[in-house]
C-alpha cells in the first residue's frame, strides 16, 4: 500500500458501516452487499434504494461476520482489468476509498491511487479473518472443479445446412453428448446475426473461455449448420446456430432450421452487438413466435402422443434472454430510471406489431464494453437463474430431446419454392406448409408438410372457382343436406340394385341416374317423354372444390354404358371362342384333308414337325410342304418358291427347307399329278384363296374396333394410345401382353397387376369390376 495514502482505520475492522449514507448518513451497520450498486448497505438504505421497480432485481447478499467486499474495478472474472481476467477469479478488496467510494484490491489501488491527488484520499483498510480466507479457498476449489469438468467437452455437428440430422439414432446422440441416458437436461441455444460472436459468447458463458465451439477471424462464417455440446456443470445441452443475414445458399431451409432448434430449446439467447437494438431482432422474435404457435405447438403435442413420451413436450415456447453489448451508447433503460428494460422491449414489440406470445418470458441483459474483453458474468448469472426455474419448462432425458428434434425434422422438410415465398417474414408459412397449389384457382394447401404420408387430404381456407377444364363440381343430395347431412352423389349409368344387363336396358330407355345411398334413385335424365328438369334445380346441390395435383376430376362422365356393352360382348365372344376351340380345330382338320392333294400326309397323322420333331399342340398350326407333302412347323417351312412339277406355279408357294435346297431335282413321270389330283389341287387353291380373303376381312375389322373402344371409353380412362407400359410393373405392352383399364383410377395395367374385382360406386360401377392392385388396397368404398 502506498505510504502517502491516509488510513482512516487501522487494525482489524470488527464492524462494516453503510457505504451509501442515503438514509443513515453512514452511521448504521452494513447488513447487505449489493452486487450491482457496488456498495455495502444498511437495512434502511437497502429498502429505500431498491423501491423503484427497475432496481428491485438487484442481486443482494447478506453480510456475514468477517465479510470483505470484492474489488469494484476488477469485479468480474472477465472484467475490464487485464489481471483479473487472467486470474479468472474475483479479487478481494484491500481498502475502500472514502472519497471515490469504491472498494479496491491491492493491484487496483496501486494503479489508480498511486499518483496525483488520489494518493491523498483517505481509505479504510479491510483485514480478512481466517473464516473469510477459508471461504475464499473453498470458492477457489469449487471453481477449479468446475473448470476440470469442462476440459474434455467437445462439440459435434447435430444438423447440417440441408436440415439432415447427423446423428444416427438416440444412442448415438447420447454417446456424442457424453452424458447418462437417465440424466435430466435442459437445452440452451443462441441466435443472432452473423459475426456478432455467438460461438465466443457460449464458450465464455458455459465453458470458461475454452474454444468448444469454433471461432474464426475470417470473413466466412465458421458455424455452418447446428452444433451441440454438453455442459456437465449446469446439466444443459448447449446449441450453437448459424448466423442470420449471412451470404449462404439454401437460405430458406437454413432459416427454417433455426425454428426447429428454437422449438426444442428451454432457453434462447439472442446475441446482438450493436449500439442500438435493431428492428430485425424484434421481427425475428415476433415471426418466430407466430410460426411456433401456428405450426409447432400442434406438432409437439402429436409427437408426445405418437412417441409415448413420459415427459410431455411443453407447448409454450422457451424463455428468451436478449444479450445486448454496446460500446459508445448507454444500455437500454439507463435514460429511463423509472422503467425496467423489459417494459421498454414490450413497447418496442407493440410499435412494430410483433407479438412474442409464444415465449414464456423475455429478459434483457446488457453490458457496455469500454475496453475488451467483454464481461459475460451478468449473462452467466441470468442464464443460471432462468435454468433453475422449472415452472414452465422442466428438464427431460436426452432421448426425449432427440425424438422431438427427429419428429420436427421429419415433418418439416423438403424443398421450399422461392416463387411462392413471402419474403416479408422471417418464417413465412411456406417453410412449414404443403407446397401443393390448386390447379383451378392457384391457392396453396394450408396443411403441414408431408401430410400425405399420414393419409391427410389437402385443404385450403379460401373458396375455389369453377374451371371447365377440370369440371371441379361436386353434387350433394339436397334432401340429405336439409336433414343435416352432406352426402355426395354422382351421375351414373344404372342403379346399384339393377343387374348389369337390366341396368343397360333401363339406361337405353330412361337415361342416366343419380342415386343417393340414403334416398335411393333421386333422378333419371329421361324419366318422362318431355319436360325433364335439370338435377341442379331439383334434387342436388352444387359445390366447387379445389383441384390438387395428382387427384382426379369430380363430375367426370361416369356413364359407362358403352364400355359395359363392349365388356359383355367381349366376355361372350371369349367364352364362345374357348368352348368351341376343340370342335373348330377338328372340323378344320377334316375339311383340310378333304381338299388336300393325294401326296399330302393327312393332318391326323402329323403329330410333330418332320424336320425339328417339335410336337404340335392344340393351338399350333400345321403347314404342308407343297413339294414333298410332309407336315412342318412354321419355322421349318417359311421359304417359298414355285413347284411346277406339283402344279404350283408360276406363283411361289410354301416349301420346307430341304425341298427349297433341292430345287434342281426333277420328279419322275410317275410322280406327276394325275387329272383327278389336278382337280383336288384346284379345290385346295380355292380354299386357300377364301381363307386369305377372310383373314384380310378380319384384319380390316380390327381397325374400326379400336375406334369403337376409344369412343366407348369413359372420360377418366387414359386413352389406349397413351398407354405404353403397365402403370405398376412398368412392363411394355405388346401383341402378347394385353392392356387393361382399372375401373377406379383409369390407368392402364397388365392382367397380373389388375386381376382383382371390386365395386367402384364413385365411378358408376356398382358390381365387381376390374381394379388395379393399388386401388384394391384402399380402405372404404372406391
Amino acid at each position: 500500500m502506498s505510504a502517502h495514502t491516509q488510513t482512516v482505520e487501522k487494525g482489524q475492522n470488527t464492524t462494516l458501516l453503510c457505504q451509501e449514507s442515503y438514509v443513515c448518513s453512514g452511521t448504521d451497520e452494513a447488513i447487505f452487499e449489493c452486487d450491482e450498486c457496488r456498495s455495502l448497505q444498511c437495512q434502511r438504505c437497502e429498502e429505500e434504494l431498491h423501491q423503484p421497480e427497475r432496481l428491485r432485481n438487484h442481486e443482494r447478499t447478506r453480510i456475514r461476520p468477517g465479510h470483505i467486499p470484492y474489488c469494484d474495478s476488477c469485479k468480474g472474472a472477465n472484467g475490464n482489468i487485464m489481471h483479473a481476467s487472467m486470474t479468472g477469479s474475483r479479487q478481494i478488496a484491500a481498502v475502500r476509498c472514502q472519497v471515490c467510494k469504491i472498494n479496491l484490491c491491492v493491484e487496483c489501488q496501486k494503479r489508480t491511487h498511486a499518483g496525483g491527488n488520489r494518493r491523498k484520499h483517505p481509505v479504510t483498510v479491510y483485514h480478512a479473518g481466517k473464516a473469510q480466507e477459508q471461504e475464499e479457498e473453498e470458492v477457489m476449489d469449487e471453481e477449479t472443479k468446475r473448470r476440470k469438468m469442462t476440459e474434455k467437452v467437445v462439440s459435434f455437428l447435430l444438423v447440417d445446412e440441408t436440415e439432415e440430422i447427423q446423428v444416427r439414432n438416440e444412442e448415438d446422440f447420447i454417446k456424442k453428448l457424453d452424458c447418462s441416458p437417465d440424466q435430466h437436461l435442459k437445452v440452451v441455444s443462441i441466435f443472432g446475426n452473423t459475426g456478432d460472436g455467438k460461438s465466443h459468447t457460449l464458450n465464455h458463458t458455459f465453458f470458461y473461455g475454452r474454444e468448444v465451439f469454433k471461432t474464426s477471424p475470417a470473413q466466412e462464417s465458421c458455424t455452418v449448420g447446428v452444433w451441440a455440446a454438453y455442459d456437465p456443470v449446469r446439466k444443459v445441452v448447449v446449441i450453437d446456430t448459424e448466423g442470420l443475414l449471412g451470404a449462404t445458399v439454401n437460405l430458406s431451409q437454413r432459416t427454417r432450421l433455426l425454428l426447429k432448434v428454437l422449438a426444442i430449446s428451454d432457453l434462447v439467447i439472442y446475441r446482438t452487438r450493436a449500439d442500438r437494438l435493431h428492428n430485425d431482432l424484434f421481427k425475428f422474435l415476433g415471426d418466430a413466435s407466430e410460426a411456433y404457435l401456428k405450426h409447432f405447438t400442434k406438432e409437439l403435442k402429436a409427437t408426445t402422443a405418437r412417441c409415448g413420451l413420459d415427459v410431455p413436450l411443453s407447448t409454450l415456447g422457451p424463455g428468451v434472454i436478449i444479450f445486448h453489448e454496446t460500446v459508445y451508447t448507454k444500455l437500454l433503460g439507463s435514460d429511463h430510471p423509472s422503467e425496467v428494460p423489459e417494459k421498454l422491449i414490450q413497447d418496442r414489440f407493440r410499435k412494430l406489431s410483433c407479438f412474442p406470445e409464444a415465449f414464456s418470458s423475455i429478459h434483457y441483459k446488457g453490458t457496455r464494453t469500454y475496453n475488451p474483453p467483454t464481461d459475460f458474468s451478468g449473462l452467466r448469472r441470468a442464464v443460471e437463474q432462468q435454468l433453475e426455474n422449472n415452472t414452465t419448462r422442466s428438464p427431460r432425458q436426452p432421448g426425449v430431446i432427440y425424438k422431438a428434434l427427429k419428429a420436427l425434422s421429419d415433418r418439416f422438410s423438403g424443398e421450399i419454392p422461392d416463387d411462392q415465398m413471402a419474403h416479408s417474414s422471417f418464417f413465412p408459412d411456406e417453410y412449414f406448409t404443403c407446397s401443393s397449389v390448386c390447379l383451378s384457382c392457384g391457392c396453396g394447401c394450408k396443411k403441414s408438410m408431408n401430410h400425405a404420408k399420414e393419409g391427410v387430404p389437402h385443404e385450403s381456407k379460401s373458396r375455389c372457382r369453377y374451371s371447365h377444364q377440370y369440371d371441379n363440381r361436386v353434387y350433394t343430395c339436397k334432401a340429405c343436406y336439409e336433414r343435416g347431412m352432406e352426402v355426395s352423389v354422382v351421375p351414373k349409368t344404372s342403379a346399384s340394385t339393377d343387374s348389369p344387363w337390366l341396368g343397360l336396358a333401363k339406361y337405353a330407355w330412361s337415361g342416366y341416374v343419380i342415386e343417393c345411398p340414403n334416398c335411393g334413385v333421386v333422378y333419371r335424365s329421361r324419366q318422362y317423354w318431355f319436360g325433364n328438369q335439370d338435377p341442379v334445380n331439383t334434387v342436388v346441390r352444387t359445390e366447387i372444390e379445389h383441384v390438387w395435383p395428382g387427384t382426379d376430376g369430380f363430375l367426370k362422365d361416369n356413364n359407362n354404358a358403352a364400355q359395359r356393352l363392349l365388356d359383355g360382348m367381349n366376355f361372350m365372344a371369349q367364352s364362345v371362342s374357348e368352348l368351341s376351340l376343340g370342335p373348330t380345330k377338328a372340323v378344320t382338320s377334316w375339311l383340310t384333308d378333304q381338299i388336300a392333294p393325294a401326296y399330302w400326309r393327312p393332318n391326323s397323322q402329323i403329330l410333330s414337325c418332320k424336320k425339328c420333331n417339335t410336337p404340335f399342340k392344340d393351338n399350333d398350326t400345321k403347314h404342308h410342304c407343297r413339294a414333298c407333302g410332309e407336315g412342318f412347323c412354321d419355322g421349318c417351312s417359311s421359304k417359298t418358291r414355285p413347284v411346277p412339277e406339283r402344279g404350283w406355279g408360276p406363283a411361289p408357294v410354301r416349301v420346307c427347307d430341304n425341298c427349297y435346297d433341292n430345287r434342281g431335282i426333277q420328279l419322275d413321270v410317275a410322280e406327276l399329278p394325275s387329272d383327278e389330283e389336278g382337280g383336288t389341287l384346284i379345290a385346295r387353291k380355292v380354299g386357300e384363296a377364301v381363307q386369305n380373303t377372310l383373314g384380310a376381312v378380319v384384319t380390316a375389322m380390327d381397325i374400326p374396333l379400336g375406334l369403337v373402344k376409344d369412343a366407348a371409353r369413359p372420360a377418366y380412362w387414359v386413352p389406349d394410345h397413351e398407354i405404353l407400359h403397365c402403370h405398376n410393373c412398368r412392363k411394355e405392352f405388346s401383341i402378347k401382353l394385353s392392356k387393361h383399364h382399372c375401373r377406379a383410377c383409369g390407368q392402364g395395367f397388365c392382367d397380373e397387376c389388375s386381376h382383382d374385382r371390386r365395386a367402384v360406386p364413385s365411378r358408376g360401377w356398382d358390381h365387381p369390376v376390374r381394379v388395379c392392385f393399388n386401388c384394391n388396397k384402399k380402405p372404404g368404398d372406391l
